[in-house]
């Protein structure tokens, strides 16, 4: 039978491993160092009992994605997974080193057996998964370092969530989860378990709609539609013949924003922090807004701004959840006006704006169409610039072979960098 470490080993490791590290990022930086140092590859390993060649460990400097290993598989061809994930052969030299990241980062050492049954330690208690046999729903509402904080689907119960490949979760999700063991430590319930799908439902997470003030009447012939005895533009013809609707200011939720201080704005900082390299600074505090409340529509548009420059799928998730939220609050018959000059409309708006602009690269162009079309029925005055953006679609221009001009006019496309360029 294997040999597994005597109680201690694995933390005196850890310390070993992490001694002059501060910070989570500078710890996975010295575990990576670790295992270049201890661990030989190309190296035989399994990943979910299948064979597989590990041939590098990294690190890529995002905390929630951790470690990785690339593998080649029996196939010939080549995949990225989560370091944790890699099973070496028994008796390998650097088994003990994986072992101590997995419970680093709050993993079982070894997942690949059933833990024994643990010992119930002051402020500690282990009970049976809930609906053992089968799954259970939760809905995100904050990803961490190392967990995601969820509640229960219908109630408000909150539980914090171990999973593997937890890191491109979006609050607002509903995640089903096989359990594998639930405890309490200092009165906090814990969940550990197998992610087994997930899916966006923002009529199911029994959130109460955003309210919508009526603001009067909006009527097309107080706008400016260009120079006089110029010919009006084809994209404005039909929202200036429906003449007169009535328009609103949609609800603005701000966790965490002191009424008492004009100056304090939780959105602003978190882009504060962006800009000066904290994009984890960034994230967890939008993160603590989404926890806080998931109808911060701001929280998830800003969230997909962090992730829209190199994870698009990851910021369609962000985006899409804050505007189906949103929607919430609109009937299916709605033909009324969320100006952007009305500030509150404007998270809103950006949700939709990011959700067209990633639909259009992903060569989505039917559902890209679709948001930028919506965006200016919502708000013909068109801040944003929707219209500049629906020829290029119409006429399947891809995304790329427009980003230059994307950037330099990205303080008018609402997916700004900071406050002020709104």
């Amino acid at each position: 039978m294997r040999q597994r470490p005597r109680r201690g080993v694995l933390e005196d490791l850890i310390e070993q491993i992490t001694v002059d590290a501060y910070g989570d990022v500078e710890q996975l930086w010295a575990f990576r160092q670790a295992f270049e140092d201890h661990l030989t590859v190309p190296c035989a390993a399994t990943i979910a009992g299948a064979p597989v060649t590990v041939v590098e460990f990294d690190f890529d400097g995002n905390e929630r994605r951790g470690l990785t290993a690339k593998c080649r598989l029996q196939d010939g061809s080549q995949q990225t997974i989560s370091a944790a994930d890699v099973q070496l052969r028994p008796g390998d030299p650097g088994e003990r080193y994986l072992a101590a990241y997995r419970k680093w980062i709050g993993l079982p050492p070894h997942p690949e057996t059933k833990p024994a049954a643990p010992t119930r330690k002051r402020n500690e208690a282990v009970s049976p998964a809930p609906n053992q046999g089968g799954t259970v729903d939760l809905v995100v509402v904050s990803v961490q370092k190392l967990a995601v904080r969820c509640r229960h689907l219908g109630s408000e119960e909150r539980i914090t969530l171990r999973a593997k490949r937890f890191w491109d979760l979006a609050p607002g999700e509903i995640v089903s989860v096989q359990p594998n063991k639930q405890w309490t430590y200092a009165g906090n319930p814990y969940l550990s378990g197998e992610i087994q799908s997930r899916r966006i439902d923002a009529g199911a997470l029994g959130l109460r709609p955003l309210g919508l003030e009526n603001c009067g009447m909006w009527d097309p012939a107080e706008e400016y539609w260009g120079e006089e005895g110029e010919p009006i533009e084809e994209w404005a013809k039909p929202m200036i013949a429906r003449g007169p609707r009535p328009q609103f200011e949609m609800q603005q939720v701000l966790p965490g924003e002191d009424p008492d201080d004009p100056f304090s704005d939780p959105i602003t900082e978190s882009n504060d922090r962006k800009d000066a390299g904290d994009f984890a600074g960034a994230e967890k505090l939008l993160n603590e807004m989404c926890e806080s409340d998931l109808r911060c529509l701001d929280a998830h548009a800003h969230l997909g701004n962090l992730d829209f420059d190199h994870h698009p799928k990851d910021a369609l998730r962000h985006y899409e959840i804050g505007m189906r939220i949103g929607e919430l609050s609109l009937r299916a018959d709605f033909d009324g006006i969320l100006l952007w000059r009305m500030i509150d409309n404007r998270p809103f708006l950006r949700c939709l704006h990011g959700y067209g602009l990633c639909l259009w690269r992903a060569g989505n162009f039917d559902g890209a169409q679709w948001a930028f079309q919506r965006m200016l029925w919502l708000n013909p005055p068109d801040n944003q610039g929707a219209r500049f953006l629906i020829a290029d679609v119409q006429t399947r221009r891809s995304w790329e072979s427009r980003r230059n001009r994307w950037e330099a006019n990205l303080p008018a496309t609402g997916l700004c960098s900071s406050a002020e360029d709104l």
